[in-house]
């Protein structure tokens, strides 16, 4: 018998048997090897992943959004604080209608309810898309899948980062509620038009609230979500359409709509991109409103983050009533003025220090009045009289209103006109420049009391731009400062009056009294304070009845229903031209402190319309009455307490002189006034002193600076040349 070939184990059926074994072994070695690499290992891998990944809890994931700001009724809008990222509001899952939430499921995920969070099949389409190149294979992501990108893992084209969404979307289809998914992702999804979650899609496609949505309109914002800015209706009306049916139709099968309402449906319209405000976060006031909230809420430790991302409800101290006082009565009565005109008004409570309205300028983003720097006038001779009281000179101190010398100038009323010998409460109310620069001189320390004075009352002592204030180059202030010399802000002018008002107490002005998340806890709340003294009640008490008679001397100013007031007018002038530029008007009651600036955007001559010259009786006074009867109507009728006779006469009262023989200014009291004619205080067409010109004088004691700066860029001549 023939020995069998070792290498050709030929059994008779032509089958070699070694060979076919270590077929058979490789063979069932390569398919071990597929199955682990192409079924274990990734499956091996899944669910390390799945193990591995980590889920956030609902409250620990948050979205850019935005934070509004409040008028102090807690529900008129006054401004947004936007994120760069865009527009969104959070909402709870039941402030969404029942019609939308059925809306986006049919149009993004009917299985919503019932599947694991993920979608085989979607992810298969972008596996395919990623190998051949299609961007379009991809789609059928789940609603978790789609929330999983935006607030998880991004969007980054890989297979990682779909693998990864893959992952954390069953997982957290298993650790989340259903609801819980949903509601996040309502509320982070783009609907176009800068608008994220439902709420921004709401007022940015239809104007309206999120619970005003019809079934109709819900589709509209449905459909837009396969492409945001491809489908919006405006400018893609027939694609937008074809997808609204589809969502419809959804609806339908879905339960959420009837096939009667279905067939009776008709495409709503939507608004004009144009004229969607979603995006814009104040008109008019209200910008200069939000930029003084933001910089109060960064002092009282409200980070940028959390204006960003916890949808904070700013509730203010403007009162809504108060500010359309003021915003309208200036639009009201500087119609059919020169165009040029601004103005400024700040409204002030005294007992609390609460700023109940603010208005510097109608452009939300442009220069703000009311924080500006001004000469103010006349109306700083209350804090040179403040700071006389404190001293023991009385209200009933007589003093000439002869011009007076001091230095190298002559100080002169307002065309020439005086009272002869006056107390200096009726200087106060003619507004006699020269009674004020004795009563300067007869003060301890001159100026430099005044400037101490008006500080301690509440004018800031540094400004952007002003290192120190009321101040000549960090010495003591030129005489000129109880004249108005120097500049403050309208809001120091409404803060300094505000504590004499609530007799001689100082209470921090603030915007902010309480601020809240959208999850209701409050991160802040204002708390009142018993306010600092600044200076004695009783000599509060008397500057404020040195002021009661002015409002109504002023052009018959006086506030609506005998309403008591304490006020003062100021002027300042414009170099050598016979103008004015700048006219204010201060005034309180015991409920409400309001300064009222009147200028030009130019700095040019402060005209009335019919060219004359415009004094702090004018315009400025016209607002301020008109802005506090707005305010104030139907409120009590409070007073003032009554002003007691100084007690702490620490100098003597400076004692009366009469005229020397033969002087054309008579020793009497005050002139007798015509009833029927507008006062004509300083005989100059205006009703109070302005900051005096002295033509050709050389540098004077009074003197500022040879050119005054009083916006950014914009100098002026120096009023006393």
């Amino acid at each position: 018998m023939t020995r069998k070939n070792r290498y050709n184990n030929n059994d008779g059926d032509g089958v070699d048997t070694a060979h076919g074994s270590r077929r058979r072994r490789w063979l069932i070695w390569s398919l071990a090897t597929a199955f682990v690499l192409f079924v274990v290992a990734p499956v091996g891998a899944v669910l390390t992943a799945y193990v591995m990944a980590d889920v956030p809890e609902p409250e620990e994931l948050v979205n850019k959004q935005v934070s509004n700001i409040y008028a102090s009724d807690g529900t008129t809008e006054l401004a947004r604080i936007v994120p760069p990222e865009g527009n969104r509001e959070q909402v709870k899952l039941d402030q969404i209608p029942e019609a939308l939430r059925g809306a986006v499921l049919a149009a993004e995920d009917r299985e919503f309810y019932t599947n694991p969070g993920f979608s085989v099949t979607g992810f298969a389409r972008a596996v395919k898309g990623q190998i051949t190149g299609d961007e379009s294979a991809g789609g059928g992501s789940t609603i978790t899948q789609q929330y999983v990108k935006n607030a998880v893992v991004g969007n980054e084209r890989s297979y990682e980062r779909k693998l990864k969404e893959l992952v954390i979307s069953a997982k957290m289809a298993n650790e989340w509620s259903k609801n819980d998914v949903l509601e996040a992702y309502l509320n982070t999804i783009y609907f176009g038009r800068n608008s994220y979650g439902v709420a921004a899609a709401a007022e940015g496609y239809f104007g309206k609230p999120l619970a005003e949505l019809t079934p109709a309109e819900s589709a509209v914002l449905a459909a837009s979500i396969q492409r945001p800015s491809q489908l919006d209706p405006w400018t893609n009306r027939e694609e937008a359409e074809q997808r609204w049916n589809y969502v419809l139709d959804g609806m339908v099968a879905t339960g959420y709509l009837s096939q009667a309402d279905r067939d009776a449906a008709v495409y709503p319209e939507v608004v004009d991109p144009a004229l969607n405000r979603a995006y814009v976060e104040a008109t008019g006031a209200n910008g200069l409103i939000k930029n003084q909230v933001v910089a109060e809420l960064e002092r009282v430790g409200i980070t940028q983050e959390d204006l960003d991302t916890r949808g904070l409800r700013i509730t203010t101290t403007i009162d809504i009533r108060n500010q359309n006082a003021a915003v309208d009565n200036v639009n009201r009565i500087f119609d059919g003025e020169d165009e040029k005109l601004r103005s400024a008004v700040v409204s002030i409570e005294p007992s609390t220090g609460a700023v109940r309205a603010y208005y510097g300028g109608d452009d939300a983003a442009g220069w703000d009045y009311a924080n500006a720097p001004i000469q103010t006038g006349s109306t700083f001779k209350i804090y040179g009289l403040a700071a006389a009281l404190q001293q023991g000179i009385p209200l009933a101190t007589m003093y000439s209103s002869e011009p007076v010398t001091t230095g190298n100038v002559t100080v002169t009323n307002v065309g020439g006109g005086g009272c002869g010998y006056c107390t200096i409460a009726e200087a106060l109310k003619r507004s006699h420049n020269t009674s004020f620069i004795r009563l300067e001189q007869d003060l301890a320390n001159g100026s430099q009391d005044v400037a101490d004075m008006a500080h301690a009352l509440g004018m800031a002592r540094s400004l952007p731009g002003y290192p120190a204030t009321l101040t000549e180059n960090g010495g003591q202030p030129y005489e000129g400062i109880i004249l108005g010399q120097y500049e403050s802000r309208p809001f120091d002018q409404a803060i300094a009056l505000a504590t004499l008002a609530d007799e001689g107490v100082w209470h921090e002005p603030y915007f902010v009294e309480k601020v809240a998340t959208s999850n209701d806890e409050v991160l802040y709340e204002h708390t009142p304070t018993t306010g600092q003294r600044r200076v004695a009640a009783n000599v509060a008490n008397n500057v404020m009845s040195a002021m009661a008679p002015i409002a109504a001397w002023s052009n018959q100013n006086q506030l609506a229903g005998g309403r008591v007031s304490a006020a003062k007018t100021g002027t300042t002038q414009l170099g050598d031209t016979g103008f004015n530029k700048d006219a204010w008007m201060i005034g309180a009651t015991p409920q409400l402190a309001t300064a009222v600036w009147v200028g030009t955007v130019d700095n040019s001559p402060l005209r009335n319309y019919w060219g004359g010259n415009m004094y702090g009786a004018g315009l400025s006074a016209q607002i301020w009455k008109a802005t506090m009867d707005g305010a104030l109507e139907g409120k009590p009728l409070e007073t003032f307490p009554e002003a007691e006779p100084l007690g702490f006469n620490n100098a003597p009262a400076p004692q009366y002189v009469p005229p020397a023989p033969g002087s054309a200014v008579a020793p009497s009291a005050p002139e007798t006034e015509d009833p029927d004619a507008e006062p004509a205080e300083d005989e100059a067409g205006g009703v109070e002193g302005g900051v005096p010109e002295v033509p050709g004088a050389p540098a004077p004691v009074l003197a500022p600076p040879e050119q005054v700066e009083i916006l950014p860029g914009i100098t002026i001549p120096n009023i006393f040349n």
